[in-house]
């Protein structure tokens, strides 16, 4: 019963990819490469971060004969910060950096608002074609305030499909391509 559950939800994810693969392609064969051209598309990831001991900091007088200085190894911090990256086929558009716990509609919505001023200098002319944008589908990017901003960008949202579910948990003794043991 778990493995037909498991198998059903693999199965949705994957008609759900290749429905959004098969969309993509149709409008690439009615509109051709001038389509490609126009998408945007943004990720994020969280990344660990350390402040290096600069060469100047590491400086400091010692005698000849005396000992030589342990130097500590770095570790990484736990904090951590938001990268998020938005890019078009030919150069990376804008690079911004979020300190964690501030991932919301109104933090997303100033960075589309960032992105936007960013294709104006960068790519100047795309926005008098329709922007069409490739996010996931995190709930800030699908907020109905974020909603909102992109309609009023004019811009349109290219579907993207959610991530699969995970695999059973290790030891359980499931695996979606066997039947349950009798």
């Amino acid at each position: 019963m778990c493995t037909i559950g498991v198998e059903d939800a693999h199965r949705g994810a994957q008609k759900q990819h290749v429905a959004c693969a098969l969309t993509f392609l149709m409008r690439y064969h009615k509109e051709g490469d001038g389509m490609v051209s126009h998408i945007v598309t943004g990720d994020e990831t969280w990344v660990s971060h350390i402040t290096p001991e600069s060469e100047q900091q590491s400086l400091h007088w010692k005698h000849t004969g005396s000992p030589k200085r342990k130097k500590f190894k770095q570790m990484f911090s736990t904090r951590k910060i938001m990268c998020t990256v938005f890019w078009d086929r030919q150069v990376v558009l804008l690079v911004e950096f979020l300190p964690q716990g501030t991932i919301n509609s109104a933090v997303y919505c100033e960075t589309l608002k960032k992105l936007r001023r960013t294709i104006q200098n960068k790519r100047r002319g795309m926005l008098s074609a329709t922007i069409l944008l490739l996010h996931d589908n995190a709930w800030p990017h699908s907020a109905v305030q974020t909603q909102d901003l992109i309609t009023s960008f004019k811009w349109q949202q290219m579907d993207h499909p959610p991530p699969p579910p995970p695999p059973p948990a290790a030891g359980t003794g499931f695996s979606p391509l066997l039947p349950l043991p009798k």
